[in-house]
């Protein structure tokens, strides 16, 4: 069964990424997000969850040293857990794992964000150069991205 890591920051990210949830059942999945009160519930519901620090830039001297400390977590994960392919919505947390999934040859899918219409989200530019499968939820972002494939809505 293949393995599956499911990425994403918590809030709205997550909200899409857990939309995804029938395909948590088909393999044996990962969930990972920052640790938050409002997604601890996630670990009663799903078989594998992961918390990494939580961090926000707008506070950019302790973003700095969160996400620092997430790059490593991150790659620790990915070498716990072997992933056969990373999964995610975005944003920050995730970037990081897409290109240690990448630097161990493992597929990479992103799903730019339903809240961006005409503009690249900066995770999007990031990881758009290094994903085997990108996808928008906004057919006018084939524009923006021109190998992307329009999937229509998570919700």
């Amino acid at each position: 069964m293949k393995k599956v890591m499911f990425i994403s920051s918590t809030g709205g990210h997550l909200s899409e990424l857990l939309e995804l949830n029938d395909l948590f059942k088909l393999y044996d999945s990962i969930i990972v997000t920052e640790k938050t009160k409002s997604n601890l519930y996630l670990k009663d519901k799903y078989k594998k969850v992961y918390y990494l620090v939580y961090g926000t830039k707008s506070h950019l001297f302790t973003y700095l040293f969160k996400f620092t400390f997430n790059v490593f977590k991150s790659l620790y994960l990915f070498l716990k857990e072997r992933p056969d392919v990373v999964v995610t919505t975005g944003a920050h947390t995730a970037v990081s794992m897409c290109y240690i999934a990448k630097l161990f040859r493992k597929k990479v899918i992103f799903i730019e964000t339903l809240a961006n219409r005409n503009t690249k989200t900066l995770s999007g530019k990031l990881v758009y150069p290094i994903a085997d499968y990108f996808l928008v939820q906004w057919e006018s972002m084939l524009e923006l991205y021109p190998k992307a494939i329009y999937m229509g809505f998570i919700f």
